[in-house]
Parts: structure tokens; C-alpha cells; sequence
């Protein structure tokens, strides 16, 4: 077997059904065309002040809280697949309907009612993909995923850019149809999950009573996981924030180009490098591999504190986008290996808005440190939160080992 083919064993084997959701996050993702463009639509074209606009964009944050929520309750009460094409369905079919209307403030409140119905399947997609999977197989199954949305998210937002102008409908219109035909391929090939059987030996995987904070009460490595990833996922977040702002500190109105190629050189290595990585690490325990993310954010975040040439910009993306390649792969594995058959969906709910906190949080936070003293002093703080957290997860592990003596055949379930 040559080295390329090597490569994408960890994609063998998988149930079908994977390759199915596989298709359907491509054509999710090249369709995708509405929320890369919101903040431009809400300002150019419904007219919106900035100011109000960004206070629009924040009320659809707000909003996920209760759509994670409740579609992770629905997704345990009633089934995934079900969820997912009946909320796909609708924020689709807004979308469509959008695109028949001019830009309004109708407009406006029609993609926050989609945003409602989009999040609400987030849990029930978490829950089937660790419904369809086991310990053995998740690391594979995630990374394909993982790169099937990236694929997609590295053509769609560019054709959405050249339509803006002149084709604002369009943007609407294939965006529901994407969604729509994704969906389709849902309800033809994919069955029910929620009653899948657990083997036996996936002891954290099986069906338990009470509710999801008795669960989570149960599991407290669970609870300092999520906590943790909270922390990196704030330095994450700088990526997006501070890095534009230090270039267009460093190069003036040229900076925000430069970013747009720093943004698409990091989509580039997603795809590149997601299968190798994966191979690497398949066997390696998820919380290790992700403390070695977390390593690799420190050293790329910190050097930016020195860094005054833009070669450097590519060389600290480049060890980025390894770490966050490691950490996406990584930790819906470990949250997936841990929770119960009976509570995916309200774990997939509750877990990621603790850790999307640091998401929500960080740019607030890190944007009136900045105006107070330096970019360069914020880039060692955050440095220094990666270097912190990347101990927390190795000591992490090291406490997860004295709770479990894994089976041989289960050998990186944690």
C-alpha cells in the first residue's frame, strides 16, 4: 500500500450512512451562502447601521442558546433524522422564500427565524454521527466530516462574494436548495439512529436515567474538558480578530487582503493536511492529541508578539491550523466516547455552549485589552492561555487514567 493510500485509511470502513452525511456537509457548506455574507447583507443592502446590524448578528447568538437547547431534548425524545429534515426543511425553505422579497427588514427577521431552525439540528447531527459510530472508527468518521465542510466552505463563500452585487436573490435561492437536496439525502439513505444498540464494553456509552446534569454531575472529566476547551477556543477566536487588526497595524489598508490570503491558505492546509494528521494520531488518545493542539496555538499565537514580516503570518498559520486540525478532530471524539446513548443530543447541545463561550466572549474581552495596551502584549496573554491549557489537558488525561483501565479493544476511547 503506498503512502497515499495510507493516508485515507482511517476513511475505510466506515458505515455508509457516513458517506452519505459526508455528501450532504459538502453540499451544506458549498451551498452555504447567506451567514459568510450576513454582515453585508444587513448593511448594504437592508441599510442597517453598523452598529445595529452587529446588534442583529448578536440576537441570532443569543437565539442558538434556546435552539441548541431544545433541539438536543427533541433529538433524545423523538429521534435525530427527524429533527434534522424538518428543520432543515424550514430554514431552507425561508431561505428560498427570501429570495423572492427585496431587502427589508422582513428579510431580516426571516434569516433569524432560519438561523432558529439551522442550530436546532446541530445536537441531533452530533447525536447521529456517535449513534453511527464506536470508539474504534470516530476518529475517521469525524475527520471526514470535518473536511467535507471544509471542502465546501473553501468554494461557496467565494461564488456567494461574486453574486452579492447584482444577485442577492441567488445567494438566498441556492442556499435553500443546497439545504434541500442535503436533506434529501438524509431522508433517503439515512435511518433512524436513536435506538442503536451499544456494544456492551462501551460502558460510558450506555443508556442511563435522569437528566442530562445529573449526567454531566456523573462525568466530571467531562465538565473540566468542556472548561478547558472553553479557554482554547477564546485563543482560537484571535485568529479571526487580532490577527486582521495586527496586519492592518503592520501594513495599513493592504492588511485585510493579506488576511483574505492568510484565510485562504489556512483552508487550503485544512484540506491537505486533515487526512494525514488524522493517520498520525489515529491511535493516540484524543485529550493528548488535543493538549498537543493547544501546543501548537501557543507557539504559533506567541510568536506573533514578535513576528513584523508577513512570512512569519504564514509560518504561525500554518502551526494553527495543524493544532486546530488536531483539536476538531479530536475533541467530538472524546465528548462522543463519553456520553450516554440516551442524552447525545442534550450533550451536544449543553457542551458546546460552554465551550462556545470562549468564542463569544473573546473578541469583547480581548478587543478592550488591545485598545488598553498592545497587540503584541496580546498575543504573549494568549500564548500564555494556550501554553496553560495544553497542561490542563495533559494533566487531564493523566486523571483520566486512574478512572479507567480500557479493554483492548477499546484502547483510545479517552
Amino acid at each position: 500500500m503506498n503512502m497515499g493510500q495510507q493516508l485515507f485509511t482511517p476513511y475505510k470502513g466506515l458505515p455508509k450512512e457516513i458517506y452519505i452525511i459526508f455528501v450532504a456537509r459538502v453540499m451544506n457548506s458549498l451551498g452555504g451562502f447567506v451567514n459568510p455574507l450576513l454582515v453585508l447583507i444587513l448593511t448594504q443592502k437592508v441599510g442597517l447601521d453598523t452598529g445595529i446590524a452587529g446588534t442583529y448578528i448578536t440576537f441570532i447568538s443569543f437565539i442558538a442558546v434556546p435552539g441548541m437547547i431544545l433541539g438536543g431534548k427533541l433529538a433524545d425524545s423523538f429521534g435525530r433524522k427527524w429533527i434534522i429534515c424538518i428543520c432543515q426543511g424550514l430554514g431552507a425553505s425561508i431561505y428560498i422564500a427570501a429570495g423572492f422579497i427585496s431587502p427589508s427588514m422582513t428579510m431580516v427577521y426571516m434569516i433569524m427565524g432560519a438561523s432558529f431552525f439551522f442550530i436546532m439540528c446541530s445536537p441531533a447531527y452530533d447525536a447521529i454521527l456517535a449513534d453511527l459510530t464506536n470508539p474504534d472508527n470516530r476518529k475517521g468518521a469525524y475527520s471526514l466530516l470535518y473536511m467535507g465542510w471544509n471542502l465546501g466552505f473553501a468554494i461557496g463563500p467565494a461564488i456567494a462574494g461574486l453574486l452579492f452585487k447584482d444577485y442577492l436573490s441567488l445567494i438566498f435561492l441556492i442556499d435553500g436548495i443546497c439545504t434541500l437536496l442535503a436533506t434529501t439525502l438524509i431522508v433517503i439513505f439515512i435511518k433512524e439512529s436513536k435506538s442503536a444498540a451499544v456494544e456492551p464494553e462501551r460502558i460510558l456509552e450506555r443508556t442511563v436515567e435522569g437528566s442530562i446534569f445529573k449526567v454531566l454531575l456523573s462525568r466530571p472529566l467531562l465538565i473540566m474538558f468542556a472548561l478547558i476547551l472553553l479557554c482554547i477556543e477564546f485563543a482560537y477566536t484571535q485568529w479571526s480578530f487580532s490577527i486582521p487588526l495586527h496586519l492592518g497595524e503592520l501594513f495599513g489598508d493592504v492588511g485585510a487582503s493579506y488576511f483574505g490570503i492568510l484565510a485562504s491558505f489556512n483552508g487550503i492546509l485544512v484540506i491537505v493536511f486533515t487526512p494525514f494528521l488524522t493517520k498520525i494520531t489515529q491511535k493516540a488518545r484524543p485529550i493528548r492529541v488535543i493538549a498537543g493542539g493547544a501546543l501548537c496555538y501557543a507557539l504559533a499565537f506567541g510568536m506573533l508578539a514578535f513576528t513584523m514580516i508577513l512570512p512569519l503570518f504564514y509560518l504561525s498559520i500554518f502551526i494553527m491550523t495543524v493544532g486546530e486540525i488536531l483539536i476538531a478532530i479530536n475533541a467530538s471524539t472524546f465528548m462522543a466516547n463519553m456520553t450516554p446513548a440516551s442524552h447525545r443530543g442534550r450533550m451536544s447541545s449543553i457542551l458546546p455552549l460552554v465551550i462556545g463561550t470562549g468564542n463569544a466572549v473573546s473578541p469583547m474581552v480581548m478587543g478592550n485589552y488591545i485598545s488598553a495596551n498592545s497587540i503584541a502584549s496580546a498575543w504573549i496573554m494568549i500564548g500564555t492561555l494556550s501554553l496553560l491549557s495544553a497542561a490542563l489537558m495533559w494533566f487531564l488525561q493523566n486523571v483520566a487514567n486512574k478512572y479507567f483501565t480500557p479493554a483492548p479493544s477499546n484502547k483510545i476511547s479517552h
